[in-house]
């Protein structure tokens, strides 16, 4: 260990007695549920800021309800609404409260549009004379209550309705929408997948307009996929998708008038996108903002809808990029509290209704990772923050000017906060990775804990009979960086041997897979893993996140060229353990990670032996607009950054064993990227192993499809890395005769 520079070591699983741990993970249980954690499901605080809502299913009954509780006692005070009380409808799969909380949409339906947008039946149920109502007789996307709950606006085949609940008469606002031509009040793909918002759509404050964006997706390019399913023939599914360097969705803000039926256009010469829509504290006044195409000039405006008058408020801009977030929180006087990088790391800032920065509320060599909201009657902030390290996350208040900052979580770990509508009370989710998800009750003031709500203890009991590998948390240095580093040994682990090494990575712009919380189903595979006889490994390198503005945009231009870099490096590094065959080194990720892994065997192959990639980007040019040209600029203004770090363009150096994985339907990162990898590691004449699973999407999930990819992959690692387990065993026996 001495020869190796680790600092910051955090070991931990000392939870679990040796002698217990006896049985196996498999690939069935896994994937099966069998390890699956409790938790709460849809909380929504009340306004009355003493009691809260969940959905509760029953699995036996197949029952569903929405169940009302008191935050100081969390005893359940009432039953709000069941599916046993409604004959229109078996059950329901979500709910939402009418802003004044005498109504609930229920949704009875649902299908997938995207990864994030759905179409679904819903109906209105009123609290007090239990009445249901169908909004639609239709699938429809997005209903939305006005703010008092009497109407809900909605969009259908990409027009925008408004349906009044009390005398039942719908409204049509947009006429002109149509499939792959006009979008009104719903993103297109592009903004869903990488502006992460699908409902374009808002009501001001007093329920007399509702402002929404348009897509005019006539000039966007089409990508087609065959969808194979069980038919003889198969269909094909065309949709618009903008790839980087082609032409995006026009976009334009509009404001609907409801008493004179009126839509005006907004007047945005500049926004080539328009990320996001919101009225402020004014409920004539409406603010968006609107971005460059390189993604690194963010302007806020200000709209007023009874003058037509629009004003600049806040103009940020960025060498490299800027984020877009959903922190934008509007005060009683219409100052605002608004999130930015443009110290070095994410803070928080406090701007007057004019723009003016009144005070920087946060600082320091930390990032704030999420932003809870405003207590007016304290004037505090609450948030989350890795200023305990960046692999933790704890909860935090402040005062608007910046002082008193009290933290309110204890144990080291990752914590997140859902607070009461009036700031008294937080529930907390707590896990680290030893301990699985915890949800207990806490006063703000304090953080103080009241009470536990669910935890997982009869996981950690069920988990004491198998044989667990801790996590050991460090930083490795790599290329003049402290790289958060967590390993997993063979619960049986001898230095004097020597062990094959598996490494996984995303590496995506600010993303972290090092990071002190609880297991996921990947975590349990590598406990399997483990229990074969590997060392699992994962390095986030440079451009990932909650390190710094600076660490994550030091890619900008050149994705998969630092980033490649390090994880080669640190292979090498820990290759040069004694306890580590440095013949026997592989490398797995998905999506980017996919992308990754893909270059770490080609530019590494010295180093790595084994490679999977699934679901992989090959080449940035066929990837979409928004995502790749905020990191790289566009194909024709920077070929170069393309193709220097695409994996196609260096086929010719596999050497070691490579497995590509990838979804027919996938409209994310397409089949496209395998199919073009495939064809040049034919045409250099290099051998290779894939799979390809018929009409799944970027997750390849669905019936048995995870067993069967996993069980695929974990025979790969076997044949290629594991091979020599049992002759490593030999030679060390041999040695020792």
């Amino acid at each position: 260990m001495n020869k190796f520079l680790f600092s910051c070591i955090l070991f931990i699983g000392s939870f679990f007695l040796l002698s217990a741990q006896n049985q196996n993970f498999t690939l069935e249980e896994i994937w099966g549920g069998a390890f699956r954690t409790e938790g709460m499901d849809a909380l929504h605080s009340m306004k009355n800021g003493k009691q809260y809502s969940v959905l509760n299913f029953d699995r036996n009954t197949r029952i569903t309800s929405v169940d009302k509780y008191d935050y100081s006692t969390l005893e359940k005070v009432e039953t709000v609404v069941s599916s046993t009380d409604l004959d229109e409808m078996k059950y329901f799969i979500s709910y939402e409260f009418s802003p004044d909380e005498a109504r609930l949409m229920l949704t009875a339906e649902m299908e997938q549009v995207y990864r994030h947008s759905s179409l679904g039946k819903y109906y209105v149920y009123d609290i007090s004379t239990k009445n249901l109502v169908l909004v639609a007789d239709k699938l429809i996307q997005e209903p939305t209550f006005s703010p008092d709950g009497s109407k809900i606006a909605y969009v259908f085949e990409n027009n925008i309705y408004i349906k009044d609940i009390i005398d039942g008469a719908t409204i049509q606002v947009t006429t002109d929408g149509e499939k792959n031509k006009i979008i009104n009040g719903v993103t297109d793909w592009v903004y869903e997948e990488e502006f992460s918002f699908v409902r374009a759509f808002e009501w001001n404050k007093s329920g007399t307009h509702l402002a929404f964006i348009r897509f005019d997706e006539t000039k966007v390019p089409e990508f087609s996929m065959d969808i194979y399913g069980e038919s003889l023939y198969p269909m094909q599914y065309v949709f618009k998708y903008p790839k980087a360097g082609e032409n995006n969705a026009v976009v334009s803000l509009h404001t609907y008038e409801l008493a004179s039926g009126k839509t005006i256009p907004v007047e945005l010469d500049d926004a080539y996108y328009i990320p996001r829509i919101k009225w402020t504290a004014d409920e004539d006044v409406l603010c968006a903002q609107v971005m460059n195409r390189h993604q690194n000039d963010l302007k806020l405006y200000f709209h007023d809808v009874k003058n037509s008058q629009t004003k600049l408020i806040l103009h940020e801009t960025d060498k490299a990029y800027i984020d877009i977030t959903d922190n934008l929180t509007f005060l009683d006087d219409n100052s605002f509290i608004w999130t930015s990088e443009k110290d070095g790391y994410n803070h928080i800032y406090h701007y007057s209704k004019s723009g003016k920065l009144l005070n920087q509320v946060t600082k320091g060599k930390w990032e704030v990772t999420d932003y809870y909201g405003y207590d007016k009657k304290t004037g505090r902030i609450f948030y989350q923050s890795v200023e305990n390290g960046s692999i933790n996350k704890d909860i935090y208040s402040v005062k608007l000017n910046g002082k008193d900052k009290n933290k309110l979580s204890d144990r080291e770990g990752t914590h997140e906060a859902i607070f009461s509508e009036d700031f008294s009370y937080y529930i907390n989710t707590f896990s680290n990775a030893q301990t699985p998800y915890r949800y207990s009750l806490h006063t703000a003031t304090t953080g103080e804990e009241v009470k536990e709500i669910v935890n997982n203890n009869k996981l950690l009991s069920q988990l004491k009979h198998y044989q667990i590998s801790p996590k050991e948390f460090s930083t490795i240095n790599i290329n003049g960086n402290d790289l958060n580093m967590w390993m997993i040994k063979p619960a049986n682990f001898d230095p004097s041997k020597k062990y094959p090494l598996f490494m996984f990575q995303y590496s995506g712009p600010g993303s972290q897979q090092v990071a002190n919380r609880w297991m996921g189903a990947n975590d349990y595979w590598y406990q399997m893993l483990a229990q074969k006889g590997y060392i699992i490994a994962c390095v986030d390198g440079r451009g990932t996140g909650y390190k710094g503005a600076d660490f994550k945009k030091v890619t900008y231009k050149e994705l998969g060229k630092y980033e490649v870099e390090d994880q080669i490096a640190a292979a090498k590094k820990l290759g040069e353990q004694p306890y580590i065959d440095e013949e026997r080194i592989g490398i797995w990720g998905w999506s980017y990670g996919g992308y990754m892994s893909s270059n770490c065997i080609l530019k590494g192959n010295d180093i790595f032996s084994m490679a999977i990639a699934v679901a992989p980007v090959t080449s940035w040019r066929f990837y979409d607009t928004i995502y790749t040209e905020r990191y790289m600029q566009t194909p024709q203004e920077n070929p170069g950054g393309y193709d220097d770090n695409s994996p196609l363009n260096y086929v010719d150096n596999l050497k070691g064993d490579y497995l590509i994985i990838h979804g027919t339907g996938d409209d994310n990162v397409h089949v496209q990227n395998t199919m073009r990898m495939v064809e040049a590691l034919i045409q250099a004449n290099k051998q290779f192993d894939w799979a390809v699973y018929p009409d799944k999407n970027h997750g390849i999930y669905g019936g048995k499809t995870r067993i069967q990819l996993y069980t695929k992959m974990t025979g790969f690692i076997d044949e290629h890395l594991g091979d020599k387990i049992e002759k490593e065993e030999l030679k060390q026996v041999e040695i020792k005769g």
